[in-house]
Parts: structure tokens; sequence; C-alpha cells
């Protein structure tokens, strides 16, 4: 298979994914995807400078770790936020207008 064909499909499940995620899930995907690959091409840039062992190598990959991680668990509790309050909205909603009578 060839890249552009695994590219192209990586890209429409990405998409079909985004659809179901709703609004706010799907922009702090975005922005968890975008430090993500901030952080590895800084750190390419930096390694390519002053090279891939070393000291300052090694700092670069700490702490781009961290900075992933934080984005993660940040985008983790923004989408655990949402379902939680939608799941509260639709109770709420459910028992408000669904009333037998």
């Amino acid at each position: 298979m060839s890249d552009f064909k695994k590219n192209n499909d990586s890209r429409e499940n990405e998409q079909a994914d985004k659809k179901d995620d709703g609004f706010v899930k799907g922009v702090s995907k975005e922005a968890n995807d975008f430090i993500h690959n901030t952080v590895d091409t800084s750190g390419k840039i930096i390694k390519s400078i002053t090279g891939e062992g070393g000291l300052i190598g090694k700092t670069v990959d700490s702490s781009g770790n961290i900075v992933k991680k934080a984005s993660e668990k940040g985008s983790d509790v923004i989408g655990k936020t949402v379902d939680t309050s939608s799941k509260a909205f639709k109770s709420i909603k459910d028992k408000t207008f669904n009333r037998k009578k």
C-alpha cells in the first residue's frame, strides 16, 4: 500500500472520529495534536543542531515528554468534563420534558 493511500485512509478515520466527538472535544484533540507536533518538530530541530546524544538532547526529550503528558492529561480532563456535562444535561432534559401525564 502506498504512503499516500495510508495517509489518506488515516485522515478519513481521524475525520470520522472527530465528527463523533463534538466541537469541544474535537478542538481539544486538535490542540493536543498541535502541541505534540510542535514538541516533536522543535526537538528534531534542536537535535539536528546540537547532535542526537548528549545532555541537551536528553533534556529536550525529557522536557518534551513532560509537555506532551500535560497536554494529554488536559485533553482527557476536557473530554471527561464534556461527557459528564452531556450526560447530566440529557438526564435533566429527559426528566423535565418527558414526563408522563
